[in-house]
């Protein structure tokens, strides 16, 4: 078995600590953040600081992929956070009452989601790693540069040395450094060619706020775009929840709704949402800008280091992918470790990650794109652009025929899951067909641009 490193302790780095030491392995995990892990959820969620994960507080939804993977590699996280307060919840229990055929399915127990917040989830994930045997976690611990053996083209990572001064063999080292991954920047000190990313600007930003209460009915889709801004409502654990707008970035009057009576105002004016605030706000608006869509290159070209999750990949949060990637990334770490450790595993790694994985980052990409599109159009006044291929139509069509179609809705929670791509979906007999005929025309914004601005106007 080998030494492995795993740098980083958010949810990718815990997780991969715990699938590697229960593999076998001699695992030693570094973070940077000094905190202590809290003795309770409720102090996690109301104490814990990590300086070194900017968006800790912000929502993050499990899709049902994450939930598979948790409760089929990590059942004693699943229960640590049920005892916690989290819940499991059924998509299928709101299904739109549009709909007239509500049989259940055989399978339908797919689409239901672990919810909890991250600071609970990660509380949970960090008492459980402190506890396991073969798991070494330091904390309070940074890394200041690579161990490296070999020259030109034969070099490799062989470990690391920590802010301390300490020198770390392993066999392999694991960068789990999420978005802010600085492997990038300490291949090139140590010599060793860094990669190319591929980088697309960030082009949204979110206003989010929680509440605390009975848990609301949702009347509308959990993330429902109207026109020039979007709204995303998250079940989170001990009876909470989070609403969040978000916004095109380079649209500047809306980012009067940091402000809370504008938020208010908003949510309020919506008349399938404003229920979401008849509960106790537990913070104030939580702004976030500046996320980008990113596609790390460095690691897989390097011997000795690979990168999981955010530091492989990240994306803007509008479709709630990344812990669910970042869990199904790490099971597949630990299997390509088991089957390919030594000559080889980099060409593994990266092969086995752009196959299964990376349609999930460019998928992404793409919907970004079409999303500002259309918000930049409602912004200006103008018709959203077309669809541009068939493709594109049968997934802007998608979101109307989930509100009339019992197929079409567990057809787009299968995507929006993550539980398959959208490309093999669609590519299903007569499902194409079916959306189109069944989704109609696209309803007005429920709220007019001249509404939307006197409303923040406060």
């Amino acid at each position: 078995m080998a030494r492995i490193l795993v740098l980083g302790g958010g949810v990718c780095g815990l997780s991969a600590g715990l699938m590697l030491a229960r593999d076998g392995h001699a695992v030693t995990l570094l973070e940077r953040d000094a905190a202590p892990v809290p003795d309770s959820p409720e102090r996690a969620w109301e104490e814990w600081r990590r300086a070194g994960v900017p968006h800790f507080k912000q929502p993050h939804g499990l899709q049902p992929l994450a939930r598979t993977v948790l409760e089929r590699e990590l059942p004693d996280v699943v229960a640590a956070c049920l005892q916690s307060g989290a819940t499991i919840g059924d998509p299928l229990d709101y299904m739109p009452p549009t709909i007239s055929d509500r049989a259940p399915r055989p399978g339908d127990e797919r689409f239901r989601t672990l919810q909890v917040r991250r600071p609970v989830l990660e509380q949970a994930l960090a008492r459980i790693a402190d506890a396991e045997s073969g798991l070494t976690v330091r904390r309070r611990t940074g890394v200041a540069g690579l161990l490296t053996q070999g020259a030109n083209g034969s070099a490799r990572v062989i470990g690391v040395r920590t802010d301390g001064g300490d020198e770390l063999a392993a066999d392999l080292v694991v960068d789990a450094m999420g978005r802010g991954s600085r492997l990038p920047r300490l291949l090139a000190a140590a010599g060793l060619e860094p990669g190319a990313d591929e980088t697309v600007g960030a082009g949204f930003t979110y206003f989010s706020r929680y509440f605390r209460g009975a848990e609301p009915v949702p009347r509308a889709p959990r993330l429902t775009h109207l026109g020039s801004f979007s709204v995303l409502t998250l079940t989170g654990d001990s009876e909470t929840w989070s609403v969040t707008l978000y916004a095109a970035a380079a649209d500047r009057p809306l980012k009067r709704l940091r402000h809370a009576d504008a938020f208010t105002a908003v949510v309020r004016a919506l008349p399938r949402h404003a229920h979401w605030l008849e509960g106790e706000p537990l913070t104030g608006v939580l702004p976030m800008g500046g996320v980008i869509d990113r596609l790390r290159a460095a690691a897989p070209r390097t011997p000795g280091v690979l990168s999981v999750g955010d530091a492989w990949a990240c994306t803007n949060p509008t479709l709630g992918r990344g812990i669910a990637v970042g869990l199904v990334h790490v099971a597949l770490l630990r299997d390509v470790v088991r089957e390919q450790l030594g000559d080889g595993l980099e060409d593994a790694w990266r092969e086995r990650t752009d196959a299964e994985l990376g349609h999930f980052y460019h998928s992404c990409v793409a919907s970004d794109r079409g999303r500002l599109a259309s918000m930049a159009a409602h912004r200006e006044g103008r018709e959203p652009p077309a669809p541009a291929t068939p493709a594109e139509a049968v997934g802007a069509a998608l979101p109307l025929a989930m509100g009339r179609d019992a197929e079409a809705f567990r057809a787009g929670l299968e995507i929006i899951g993550c539980l398959a791509p959208a490309h093999d979906v669609l590519a299903r007999p007569g499902l194409a067909e079916r959306i189109l005929a069944l989704a109609g025309s696209a309803p007005p914004p429920e709220l007019e641009r001249g509404v939307l601005l006197d409303l923040i106007a406060v």
